[in-house]
């Protein structure tokens, strides 16, 4: 048995890393021996591609067994540490290879996402004229974060997260590796352990085999050299590490455009399950509660005007209690949201109204509407003419409230639901009253 760990400085899933496409597990709709994808992978023919995917589903590995497949020269970069001057580099050792060797050279630039636009431009000429075949990794919408003229010039290839069997494969594979994983170790461990983490990595294949490894080699060996892994420990030991979480990511915005969505629909179930995936994750509490109240007002409205009062209370619980009293408040909040009426009048009057004043800019306030705190106000007409209210039986006059042109404009148009229908009742009745119906029902 060894006595010291020797892989100090070499992760797991880095180890682990497949030498060979028969080797990778998971996305099959590219890697078939009869996928379109496999197929195209031709010497002479190989075109510049940006992997889009989650993190962990195997972008570098891909791009590293294409170069090996084709015998390519292959150079790798990282947004993340590189610049324009690393990339004019790599074309110009690019060409001395292929002046050399007639080799291609396959550019594999890691998060390309994070090269600037104007940074992402240096690739264009190099790419145009074949020095390098530019293999760029991403977990982002290559639609937003790669400039266009690279996009058509690069076939976009889908990558998808790993299942949790999928994952549950390359951890049982870990184990049993004599030379790069965990068998000289003797890890012990119930496979319920290798069944949460395959579940809880949210398909990412570093996070489960890093996790797997840092479970071993925290767990001493016994007097027979075996590494005897606590299950309900090791649960709680990866419950901190998982459920990792990028505010700025798509995935950010993913969450929360399904809480928003689960709310619209009416699934409480729904909406509380994604509310505690968000605050699971290291999200602001605070944020969620904003987005909370901006549903409230655009899409229930006054179907139920507490909507608003419950959504900013359960900002004002949070912020007085904190975590975790607080995100009861929120939840309180979301069941409430999800469950009250809903309606999109109020947004769309907003809406509309914002389009009229762009088409038909800012026309006069009319006079009778003016106020006339000066004599020469009142002498030029403003607010002659002004019907009061109070002063009328029903408290309704027959009075226009828009400017010249707009007098038959209707923005808001509420609907028959919730407190919306006594609403809609109540201005039918308005209008009947303006228009001299005496026998309007009243609201």
């Amino acid at each position: 048995m060894p006595t010291e760990y020797p892989f100090e400085h070499i992760p797991l899933a880095e180890r682990m890393r497949p030498r060979s496409f028969s080797e990778m597990v998971g996305q099959e709709h590219i890697l078939d021996p009869n996928a379109n994808f496999r197929k195209q992978l031709l010497p002479g023919q190989i075109r510049s591609m940006i992997l889009w995917g989650p993190p962990g589903s195997g972008k570098t590995t891909l791009a590293f067994l294409i170069a090996k497949h084709l015998e390519c020269n292959f150079i790798t970069l990282s947004a993340v540490f590189s610049g324009v001057k690393d990339v004019r580099n790599a074309a110009k050792e690019a060409k001395a290879v292929w002046e050399e060797k007639k080799q291609k050279t396959i550019l594999f630039v890691d998060e390309i996402h994070r090269f600037s636009k104007s940074q992402q431009d240096a690739f264009l000429p190099y790419v145009e004229d074949g020095t390098i075949v530019l293999i760029g990794a991403t977990t982002e919408n290559p639609s937003f974060e790669v400039i266009p003229p690279l996009r058509s010039r690069a076939k976009v290839v889908v990558l998808k997260p790993l299942t949790p069997d999928q994952i549950k494969t390359l951890l049982q594979r870990a184990l049993e590796d004599e030379e790069n994983g965990l068998s000289a170790y003797q890890p012990v461990l119930e496979d319920v352990i290798l069944t949460h983490i395959s579940q809880i990595c949210d398909g990412d294949a570093r996070i489960a085999l890093n996790l797997l490894e840092g479970l071993a080699m925290a767990t001493p060996p016994n007097a027979e050299g075996k590494r005897i892994i606590d299950t309900k420990s090791a649960k709680e030991a990866i419950r901190r590490e998982t459920l990792l979480y990028d505010k700025a990511s798509e995935e950010h915005y993913n969450l929360i455009s399904a809480l928003h969505k689960s709310l619209r629909g009416g699934d409480p179930d729904g909406a509380l399950y994604w509310l505690v995936r968000m605050l699971s994750s290291g999200e602001d509490p605070l944020y969620v509660a904003r987005r909370m109240i901006r549903f409230a007002t655009e899409d229930v409205g006054n179907a139920d005007p507490m909507a608003l009062l419950v959504a900013v209370h359960a900002m004002e619980s949070y912020r007085f209690l904190g975590s975790p009293e607080g995100e009861l408040a929120l939840a309180q909040a979301a069941i409430y949201l999800a469950c009250a009426p809903k309606s999109n009048a109020i947004y769309k009057a907003y809406g509309q109204v914002m389009e009229e004043i762009e088409r038909t800019g800012a026309r006069p306030v009319p006079f009778h509407l003016r106020n006339a705190p000066t004599r020469l106000m009142k002498t030029l007409g403003y607010g002659r003419d002004y019907l009061y209210p109070h002063d009328a039986p029903d408290g309704v006059v027959n009075q226009a409230y828009l400017p010249k042109g707009l007098n038959n404009k209707a923005f808001y148009r509420p609907k028959g639901v919730g407190y919306e229908g006594k609403i809609r009742k109540r201005l039918e009745r308005w209008k009947a009253l303006r228009q001299g119906k005496k026998k309007a029902k009243p609201s």
